[in-house]
């Protein structure tokens, strides 16, 4: 069978294709979007920002949870958070939720041949300690050796070897002479390699763990990012206006050896400015680290030939706070934690715009990762799947996001996005806590679920991101909207940052009355 597609009348070419289009998913574990493609000053990321010049980069894109397990299972079934009844690591949705049919599954099912490399799901409980194998899979799926490691005594210092967060490595000094991320790239380009075009397509995700902590990276990337050069966050403070149930006190790092030697005081403590640089420096060398895994991945892509075929999508699972409020890790509902880069590469793709090509498409429209799954189904190709309605927990296929490419082509013919009314112009995040104020025990960075007693839930437009935070019945998974705890209310256009909590602020009352009627209704809904 042969297939031809034309995108729209403004493509340079059209293309054909004796199989539907391959798909490469690469997602990267905590990956804000600290990428040159997205104006970070800091990011030396030189494939990423190739791949987006070719592509389409959402600027606005939201995880719906900070917390990998609940991100990666949403957007992998385009499913919110309270649909799945997952906020934790401690539950796999086909037994505890719904048999909902997942992002690979349904490529499976249409005759692709499915392949997981690296972190795709959440190992664990929360993806059947099997990452949802053979149901989502064509093989087991593959998971690098040394990863075991990942929080083993390995960072080198003078005074020997600990488990630091700040971890520069020789690499041939490491467990197995590699590291986990060259390990996935490494099988992925086998795969890539190997691959026999026949009567089967491929769905090939490749996940990604850095930059999640510990920043263990080959040294050699640190020298990128010299400490002078990198750039301090505006507020490095507690906000004036913060709820503290907003607050995630970083539980996660503060245990290792480097941290735990600052003898930082617990919840509100800050690090001085030469720490926060050498965090920050970790975090931005891992990000280098790897996209230079990223480009021999899409270099093999090349002269394999098969990047004329295949669609590329790059996300993160969620952000990272790099010292912002004072705050770092993710657990929140601030952009920096939820914020992330969303590309796509469609092959065959080449614009036009007055005459001239356009490429490097960068839309601001807020979207969700959710809208990830009827995205990639759309541009495959494959019977588009429907809407969940407000009850879905019996139906396993439908959608809980927006198909894109509707909005992809409105700018590739130059059409204003605002003349788009059937998108919902706001990205809906969610994150649970233990109580009012920070602890360690119970987590309230990573709260179990029988442990949650309240759920900010934010609702981000371009301009404002709306939060509130209620109390949260873990046993029904009900909210009382009735007792709001705290509200918190930004403005984008005045405060980027989202420093200032403008709740209750004379003159803004219909503002905040919308948003808070916006966000109730978007909620509630589900």
């Amino acid at each position: 069978m042969r297939i031809c597609v034309w995108l729209t009348t403004l493509l340079v070419s059209h293309f054909c294709t004796s199989n539907p289009f391959n798909v490469l998913l690469i997602t990267v574990d905590d990956l804000r979007p600290s990428i040159g493609a997205y104006g970070d000053e800091n990011a030396i990321t030189p494939n990423i920002d190739k791949l987006a010049n070719e592509g389409i980069v959402f600027k606005n894109a939201f995880a719906q949870q900070a917390l990998c397990a609940p991100s990666r299972n949403s957007f992998l079934t385009s499913r919110r958070p309270d649909t799945l009844h997952l906020y934790d690591f401690y539950s796999y949705w086909r037994n505890f939720a719904g048999n909902f049919t997942t992002l690979p599954q349904y490529f499976k099912s249409n005759s692709y041949y499915t392949k997981s490399i690296g972190k795709i799901f959440h190992p664990g409980d929360s993806s059947n300690f099997t990452d949802d194998y053979p149901l989502s899979w064509s093989e087991p799926a593959w998971h690098p050796k040394t990863e075991k490691y990942k929080n083993s005594p390995v960072c080198p210092t003078q005074r020997g070897r600990f488990t630091n967060l700040y971890c520069p490595v020789t690499i041939s000094d490491q467990p197995g002479k590699t590291l986990p991320d060259i390990e996935s790239t490494i099988e992925a380009i086998k795969f890539l390699k190997s691959w026999k075009k026949g009567d089967k397509s491929f769905f090939l995700a490749v996940g990604f763990h850095k930059p999640h902590v510990p920043f263990k990276f080959p040294k050699k990337f640190a020298t990128l990012h010299p400490l002078n050069k990198i750039t301090l966050p505006g507020l490095r403070n507690y906000p004036p206006g913060l709820p503290s149930i907003a607050w995630n006190p970083w539980n996660d790092i503060r245990w290792r050896d480097d941290i735990a030697n600052l003898n930082i005081s617990y919840p509100f403590g800050f690090f001085n400015d030469h720490w926060i640089r050498k965090i920050r420096q970790g975090y931005f060398a891992s990000v280098s680290y790897v996209d230079s895994l990223i480009g021999q991945l899409l270099d093999t892509l090349k002269t394999t030939n098969l990047n004329k075929n295949t669609i590329v999508v790059l996300l993160g699972d969620h952000g990272w706070s790099l010292g912002e409020h004072g705050e770092w890790s993710k657990y929140s509902n601030f952009d920096v934690a939820v914020k992330v880069p969303l590309i796509f590469r469609i092959p065959g793709e080449v614009y036009f715009k007055n005459n001239a090509i356009k490429s490097n498409l960068k839309l601001k429209q807020p979207v969700e990762l959710l809208d990830v799954f009827p995205t990639l189904v759309s541009l495959a190709g494959l019977p588009e799947i429907p809407k969940c309605p407000k009850h879905s927990a019996e139906i396993e296929l439908c959608t809980e996001g927006n198909n894109l490419w509707p909005l992809i082509k409105s700018q590739i013919l130059d059409q204003d996005e605002v003349k788009l009314p059937e998108f919902e112009k706001y990205a809906l995040s969610q994150y649970p806590r233990p109580g009012v104020s920070p602890s360690v025990s119970p987590n309230s960075d990573k709260p179990k679920l029988h442990n949650i007693k309240f759920m900010g839930y934010s609702v981000r437009t371009r301009r404002y991101r709306f939060t509130q935070w209620v109390p949260w019945d873990p046993q029904t998974f009900k909210a009382d909207w009735q007792q709001v705890n705290e509200t918190e209310f930004y403005d984008h256009y005045i405060d980027p940052n989202e420093d200032l909590n403008l709740h209750g602020r004379p003159g803004l009352e219909e503002v905040e009355a919308a948003l808070e009627d916006l966000l109730r209704k978007s909620f509630w809904s589900w």
